[in-house]
């Protein structure tokens, strides 16, 4: 199979980006949660927060160093494998990816200011105020390099006249029809997965038996937030789908395995595909995807059947809608009943088979982050452009990509091993009480 270099470039890209976007989705979601902590730290003249914010700072700068490595690797990846795509569209998308850089260089500036200048602020809120670029630097990386992913759905700002690209417009090109949604779900989407990862890390901790009251406002805080994001990820989604209903009908029909245009349709929830590639076992919802699509149980919503066999997306990519769908429904649950149960002070809250289920949830957020993407790219196959460039004729004919393919899931496996074991090593030379007695004595707080 490698020995085809457009599968091989495929299977190259699927694995760098499946790799790079555990990273990219912390180095979005997790500064915010800085900036929170240190906000309620000062707010509350709280030294756990103020340390909370410290410490996630501290293992924040591993994971985007590795993001850093694993971004540049996709740039380099896009001129290999993608050589035809990047000729056509490199002058139009060339603006959001030297955007994203220069949104990098202002977190990762004020990110290094705030760590090395800890102690040094005698007014607490001047130190506060240098996260506010370092969350609004992540952010906008996350819209500029999302707006690349958009165009690739929606292109436009540009015109070919006999096979020439003219009136180019990167600005346009930018601001396409899809980024609106995309931007507004992969926000809401990181900040939910970094509150539910930093969530199973603290519920790990008082599972195996620490006591202490740092550990339970990290719990409280991020599943309160971790809510709040869940339900806006689901709301977002809608629009999303709303969105693809009208501009991306096969995306949305192959998703739901909507095969032939109708009024009423039903919405397929799980399920198999028999031999004669019709759905078994699934759950059948009546007209819940006219409502979902068109906002009326009547809407015609298009099918598969309209649309060449070539140019159908993969069936399979209703299993990545409903991992995503699943796992959100249920993040939603676990928050909601914390967010109950520790307002109405119910006792399973603090039970270990119910943290346990906290703990779960910080891997399943990141699958649900991984199906999203596998939905988004594989569900705008065969297009790398959507009408306008399939992904055969994007793709490098080198027959070295599938020693690529090797040497980099080598690459990939060092640096997760690595990420893992110098964090596990950073925090355990620096135990949580000697660095809370530490900011107690430079702050003269108590615990």
């Amino acid at each position: 199979m490698f020995h085809d270099p457009v599968f091989a470039s495929r299977m190259l890209t699927l694995l760098t980006l499946s790799f790079h976007i555990i990273y990219a989705t912390i180095g979005v979601g997790i500064p915010l949660f800085i900036m929170i902590a240190q906000w309620l730290g000062i707010k509350k003249n709280d030294d756990h927060y103020i340390l909370m914010a410290r410490r996630w700072a501290r293992g924040y700068v591993i994971t985007v160093a590795v993001g850093v490595v694993t971004g540049t690797i996709i740039s380099l990846q896009l001129a290999l494998l993608w050589p035809n795509f990047m000729e056509l569209a490199g002058n139009i998308i060339a603006l959001p990816l030297f955007m994203e850089v220069f949104a990098f260089f202002f977190e990762a500036i004020f990110l290094g200011i705030y760590l090395y200048t800890g102690n040094r602020f005698k007014n607490k809120k001047t130190h506060f105020l240098l996260l506010i670029p370092v969350a609004i630097g992540a952010g906008m990386s996350a819209f500029f390099i999302t707006t690349v992913n958009g165009f690739m759905n929606a292109p436009q700002g540009f015109d070919i006249v006999n096979g020439t690209l003219v009136n180019v417009n990167p600005v346009l090109a930018m601001f396409n029809l899809a980024s609106p949604t995309k931007i507004a779900h992969v926000l809401a989407a990181s900040y939910m997965t970094a509150a539910f990862i930093l969530a199973a890390i603290a519920a790990f901790k008082l599972i195996k038996g620490s006591k202490h009251t740092y550990h339970k406002k990290a719990l409280h805080m991020t599943m309160k937030i971790g809510l709040i994001f869940a339900v806006a990820v689901a709301l977002i989604g809608d629009f999303s789908g709303k969105y693809l209903a009208e501009y991306q009908p096969e995306k949305l029909a192959a998703a739901e395995w909507h095969f032939e245009t109708g009024e009423g349709a039903p919405l397929l929830l799980y399920g198999v595909l028999d031999e004669n590639q019709e759905p078994k076992y699934a759950i059948k919802l009546p007209y819940v995807l006219s409502i979902l699509a068109f906002g009326s149980p009547s809407s015609e919503v298009i099918g598969l059947d309209e649309f060449p066999a070539e140019e159908q997306p993969p069936l399979e990519v209703h299993y990545y809608f409903d991992t995503m769908i699943t796992i959100g429904m249920v993040m939603i649950a676990i928050s909601f009943l914390y967010w109950l149960g520790s307002r109405m002070r119910y006792t399973f809250v603090e039970s270990n088979w119910f943290r346990w289920l906290i703990v779960l949830g910080g891997p399943l957020s990141m699958l649900a982050i991984e199906s999203g993407w596998w939905l988004a790219e594989f569900g705008r196959q065969p297009w790398i452009m959507r009408g306008i460039m399939t992904v055969s004729e994007a793709a490098t004919t080198s027959d070295y990509v599938g020693l690529m393919f090797v040497l980099f899931a080598l690459l990939y496996l060092i640096l997760g091993i690595g990420t893992i074991v110098i964090l596990r090593k950073m925090f355990a030379n620096n135990p949580l009480e000697k660095e809370l007695a530490k900011v107690q004595s430079t702050q003269g707080g108590e615990q």
